[in-house]
């Protein structure tokens, strides 16, 4: 009997260390996550898609959906229960400056979260996370860093402001702005001081239309639509919170995970392709598809035909994160049109997948700091290093728009560039307006990275496209994590004869090369 119960007591020591628990503690530390929604079909499915990757991810704790509609808008609304839910007064349209700016909701969600919940009174440690994310494994604060008063969180570089005379003006402690947002893990104590804060600093921001210009902000829309992540960044700074930034837990598909690291989440807010496959949320604003019968989003390549269309082992990785990201979507979908009470799908290959033991272990829950992968990875890297000879890392770029002229251009630039033999990566900069996405068809024809077009300047109204070459740039540096020593800058309209390395043209920091236009 003794045995049995030391046994017992061993089994219960490691599931509690296991699940991230503190064993000897009377209770667990407690964590609740929350993201914040409005009364819309676009919402729906991205809530069907957040909640079953939550499960699957095996995140501890209850999550909570902050749902911002108008009495109106609950007339028609259909979407109740797709998670648990906290109903919070819209302010959509400010209640007093009659501003339309729904990314308010999100800081005047977590403010009445805490004034009216219950949970909020039994949470140790609050995980925020936007809508539009798939968690890939359990996020928990702790074990990723956060203590009382340094909060974690991802990066972005984009918040220019915090470098200049806008965090000067909003906040008196400018030097502790932290580029911050995405994912964010803090104690409850932490969000009790900063949530009120964060609310007042983004109409703050909102209502300095004097600076929302792009060289102030880096808000490349010129519109002030990210006023609410400034109002973040500046309210941490008012309450004195110094944030544990962590550039490897969360991805854009699309991007290449560092090699060795595993994302735990990916984030969905731009588009992607795989293959002549892509997805963009954009496309999907009014989509109704958690109520439609049968329908999902079209089916991404296999993993199979994956392994045969890309060879370097960390770009498949990438690749693989693409369709797991829509499969999780979809699966999720299946789900809830179970429980809406739609018949059972006929049955057809894509479904036969997604209900296999393959797509279960592809997307079962991923630690941290997968000694197995970061192992893998490191030994296919290195059977191919040595075959080739090392070069310096390099990264070609070319700026391009929405138009079948610079499709065929891209054709013959990215024909030369395989021809050349020119190390590195590759990335078409893509500059379009969200109409001209609706009917680009050019999605394939090379590796890209969607820019918000500035051909018509969003303060002058001035029609210039030269500018998108600049401000794409500008963009994939704010958005990705470059790695290379080198940058190549090319025209869409060129042909490569053969391979450019700079340091053989004695290119070195602060000393570029380039041609002469006299």
């Amino acid at each position: 009997m003794a045995n049995f119960l030391a046994f017992l007591m061993l089994v219960s020591f490691w599931v509690s260390f296991i699940s991230g628990q503190n064993p000897g503690l009377e209770a667990p530390y407690r964590i609740h996550t929350l993201f914040s929604v409005e009364c819309q079909n676009y919402f729906d499915w991205q809530t069907v898609g957040f909640m079953h990757s939550f499960k699957k991810a095996q995140q501890p704790g209850p999550v909570t959906r902050l749902l911002s509609c108008t009495e109106e808008e609950k007339k028609n609304y259909k979407g109740m229960d797709l998670a648990p839910t906290l109903e919070v007064p819209s302010m959509s349209r400010h209640p007093k400056t009659g501003d339309w700016y729904p990314a308010i909701n999100k800081p005047a969600g977590i403010v009445h979260w805490l004034k009216h919940s219950k949970d909020a009174q039994s949470t140790d440690w609050v995980v925020i996370l936007d809508a539009d994310m798939i968690l890939r494994g359990p996020i928990i604060p702790w074990e990723l860093g956060a203590e009382k008063g340094h909060p974690v969180a991802a990066y972005y570089g984009y918040l220019i402001g915090c470098d200049n005379i806008l965090a000067k003006m909003h906040t008196k402690h400018p030097e502790l702005c932290d580029k911050v947002g995405g994912l964010l893990a803090m104690h409850i104590d932490d969000l009790r001081v900063l949530a009120p804060l964060w609310l007042s600093k983004t109409e703050e921001v909102r209502e300095d239309r004097a600076h929302w210009g792009t060289n102030i902000t880096g808000d490349i829309y010129g519109t002030g639509w990210i006023s609410e992540m400034y109002g973040y960044s500046f309210g941490a700074a008012e309450a004195g919170l110094r944030h544990k930034i962590n550039d490897n837990l969360m991805i854009y598909p699309g991007y290449t995970p560092q090699p060795g690291v595993e994302p735990i989440l990916l984030h969905y807010g731009l588009p992607f392709s795989v293959g002549n496959w892509s997805f963009s949320k954009l496309e999907h604003h009014e989509d109704g598809i958690v109520y439609e019968c049968g329908r999902l989003f079209p089916e991404p390549p296999y993993p199979r035909e994956i392994k045969l269309m890309e060879p370097d082992p960390n770009k498949r990785r990438a690749l693989f994160l693409n369709i797991e990201c829509i499969n999780t979507m979809n699966e999720g979908l299946l789900l809830q049109h179970a429980r809406n009470g739609c018949p059972k799908p006929k049955w057809s290959k894509y479904l036969s997948f997604l209900k296999s033991k393959t797509f279960a272990k592809l997307t079962q829950p991923k630690l941290l700091t997968p000694p197995r992968m970061q192992t893998e990875v490191a030994k296919e890297v290195k059977e191919i290093d040595e075959s080739i000879k090392p070069y310096p890392k390099i990264h070609t770029l070319f700026s391009t728009e929405c138009t079948t002229y610079f499709d065929w251009q891209t054709v013959g630039l990215m024909h030369s560039f395989h021809l050349s033999s020119q190390p590195g990566n590759i990335t078409r900069l893509l500059s379009c307006t969200d109409e001209d996405l609706k009917q680009y068809k050019g999605h394939d024809l090379a590796p890209t990275h969607y820019v918000p077009s500035m051909s018509r300047h969003p303060l002058t109204g001035d029609w210039y496209p030269a500018i998108n070459k600049p401000a794409a740039v500008v963009h994939w540096l704010n958005h990705v994590n470059v790695d290379a020593e080198y940058i190549v800058i090319l025209d869409a309209d060129m042909i490569l004869r053969g391979p450019i390395t700079p340091w053989e043209f004695k290119a070195a920091r602060g000393r570029p090369v380039s041609t002469p236009y006299e």
